[in-house]
């Protein structure tokens, strides 16, 4: 499954939910509120920018944004509400690819930067994130923490989510570290479909050692966008990297 393929012109057409899912007001405006707060008044990169369902808003809120995009149709998409000169992006991975100028903040949202399937891609990213920040820039990531407590001896697979409409299933190898999200909707007359994606999971401990191999304290570790203190229990994370004011 390669990521280009998978965040081909379908998906791109079936992404947006305006309105519910991760584009409903209480799961968004959190997430626009508190990098708007980051970014003071700075310029902002989004990693991943997708269709623009966080860096639209968050430029409405008067925030310079600019993105970095492997998917050609999911900026086709963006490009129906926002055009190249309110918010340019550069197509290509966000491990590698560089945007030009220098940026108070970069951000990498809804668990996208374990779409990076090996941990030598991911710890580039975060490189790749800090040479685009200024000093005493940020990193945000926002991250699912793998739910492998649910797993008993001999089980590889997980429901994560199950309603009328839709079902969520994620098998795990856990030697490789390695998770394969299955979404399953269910359609009246229509069958079922079936979209999967793959990725590689990260602990919180782990990620926190790559920000270090890339010069990032870790500032801040919430359970969410409101702010919510992170326990054990937690599902998420929202965590906020800053490289130091001037070189050590």
């Amino acid at each position: 499954m390669r990521q280009d393929h998978i965040w081909g012109a379908e998906t791109a057409r079936s992404y947006d939910t305006p309105g519910t899912g991760m584009f409903a007001p209480e799961v968004l405006g959190p997430a626009v509120d508190r990098l708007a707060e980051l970014a003071d008044g700075g310029r902002a990169l989004e990693f991943a920018i997708g269709t623009g369902r966080v860096a639209v808003p968050l430029a409405a809120r008067g925030v310079p944004v600019s993105g970095i995009e492997l998917s050609r149709p999911m900026i086709d998409r963006l490009r129906t509400k926002a055009d190249d000169a309110t918010i340019p992006v550069v197509t290509g991975d966000m491990a590698t690819t560089r945007a030009p100028g220098a940026f108070r903040l970069v951000y990498l949202v809804y668990n996208t930067i374990a779409n990076l399937l090996t941990q030598a891609e991911q710890v580039a990213c975060f490189r790749n994130a800090a040479r685009h920040l200024a000093p005493g820039g940020c990193f945000v990531i926002e991250l699912w923490v793998p739910e492998l407590r649910k797993l008993p001896p001999g089980q590889r697979a997980v429901v994560w989510h199950s309603d009328s409409g839709s079902m969520g299933v994620d098998t795990y190898d856990v030697l490789r570290q390695q998770v394969v999200s299955h979404h399953f909707r269910f359609a009246d007359g229509e069958g079922t479909r079936l979209f999967r994606t793959p990725h590689r999971y990260i602990w919180p401990a782990e990620l926190d050692l790559m920000a270090q191999l890339a010069g990032f304290d870790l500032e801040s570790r919430h359970a969410d966008w409101h702010g919510a203190e992170f326990t054990a229990e937690s599902r998420s994370h929202v965590s906020v990297y800053r490289l130091p004011t001037a070189e050590r």
